[in-house]
Parts: structure tokens; sequence; C-alpha cells
């Protein structure tokens, strides 16, 4: 479990659309507040799922090979399949250099400009607009695949606790560490992060593919050996 979780934390912390969206939020006037409203939505989500699996297994993992058991890995197989076919689709979405459409997977072109039609908008929006935008970018595929992980944990076990814990906290970390850099370095940070949002903006559809692709070939790959063994 605890290594499914950090692969999962790590997808996670890295998606694009999440980390683009919290740069133009942060830079907002108030931003500071914002941010954190972002974050605290954001991790509301992720303790909630979290709550929400132990409350339904009591804190204790299912027998192996038992109904609830294998419909656990029958989820995350099913969202393994899922990304992996979000990524072929969206490889294959991308326009081509002359900037129309390329249905037929023949290469890559200039990203096009899919971003959340939230995020054009984020210097008028309150900290609770800001807080909805933590809730709506959530990767929630990713989530579930989490989600459906939390069903092997062990409550009996004081390591359980801060292996949730780290997955939470890694899962945010860029968000935090961006709140963090704004708030002792405020001047530098907004450049810093301006240019890693203009880098996303021209690479988060092969950031969006390969991530994907990797998580969801890892989630196929770990639920087929753990359904077969």
């Amino acid at each position: 479990m605890v290594l499914d979780l950090i692969v999962i934390g790590l997808i996670i912390t890295l998606n694009p659309l999440p980390v683009m969206a919290f740069v133009l939020v942060v830079s907002a006037p108030g931003g500071l507040w914002k941010g954190l409203a972002f974050i605290l939505a954001w991790l509301g989500c992720l303790v909630t799922v979290i709550a929400v699996v132990l409350l339904l297994t009591g804190g204790q993992p299912p027998p192996p090979r038992s109904p609830p058991s294998t419909a656990g890995l029958a989820l995350r197989l099913a969202i393994g399949i899922g990304l992996v076919a979000y990524a072929e689709y969206r490889r294959r979405r991308r326009p081509r250099a002359d900037g129309t459409p390329d249905p037929e997977g023949l290469g890559p072109g200039p990203a096009a400009d899919d971003e959340h039609p939230l995020t054009s908008r984020t210097d008028q929006v309150s900290a609770w607009s800001a807080a909805g935008l933590g809730v709506l970018l959530q990767p929630w595929g990713m989530v579930g695949a989490a989600a459906a992980t939390v069903l092997e944990a062990d409550l009996s076990d004081s390591a359980t606790y801060l292996a949730l814990f780290g997955f939470c906290v890694l899962a945010s970390s860029t968000l935090l560490a961006m709140e963090l850099y704004m708030v002792f370095a405020p001047e530098r940070a907004a450049r810093a992060l301006t240019g890693v949002r203009a880098w996303l903006s021209d690479h988060k559809d092969p950031a969006i593919v390969l991530a994907c692709l990797v998580l969801g070939l890892w989630l196929v790959g770990r639920s087929l050996y753990d359904l077969t063994r």
C-alpha cells in the first residue's frame, strides 16, 4: 500500500493543471490567502476521501481474495485502464504544427490552450472561489486510485497513520512549496512562478499524457499481479 500511495501522490503533485491554476491564484491581489484557501480545500478533499474509505472498512483491510478485496483490486484495474485510455486520447487530440487536430496520432504539435476555463479569471476570484478551484481541479481519477488503495489500510498499525499523512502531504507538496515560497520571498517567487506557468503552458499536454500513462500502467500491473497471485 505504501509504495502505491507514494507513486500516486507523486503523480498528483506533479499534475500541471492544478499547479497552473494555483500560480494564478497566488499571483492575484491577496494571493497568499487565496492560495491558502486553495490548499485547504485541496487537502480537505484528500482527507475526506480517505476518511470515508476508512469508515467503510472500519480501519481493517478486507481478507485476501474476499469479495471486497477483489472489488478494490478490480476498481484499481479499471482506473488504470481508464488512465491509459485517457493518455492515448489526449495524445491523439493534440494539434499538429499547422494548428489542426491530430486525430490519427501523427505526432505532437504546439500544445492546445485547453487549460481549465476558470484559470483565466483568477484575478477576480475570492478566497471561497479559490477553495472551489481546489476542489474542481482535483485529479479525481487519481484520487479514486488512492481511495481504492486505502482499502488495504490497517489502522491497528501505527505506521498506517504515517503513510496516510505522508500521502496527503506528498500529493500537496508542490502547492505547499509554492505557497511557502510566496510567503518568504514574494518578489522572487512571483517571477519564478510566472516562468513555471509559462513553461507548463507549453508542455502541459505531454506532461499529462506521461503522468496518466505511467500511473495507469502502474495500477494495471499491480492490480493484475495481486488478482492472479
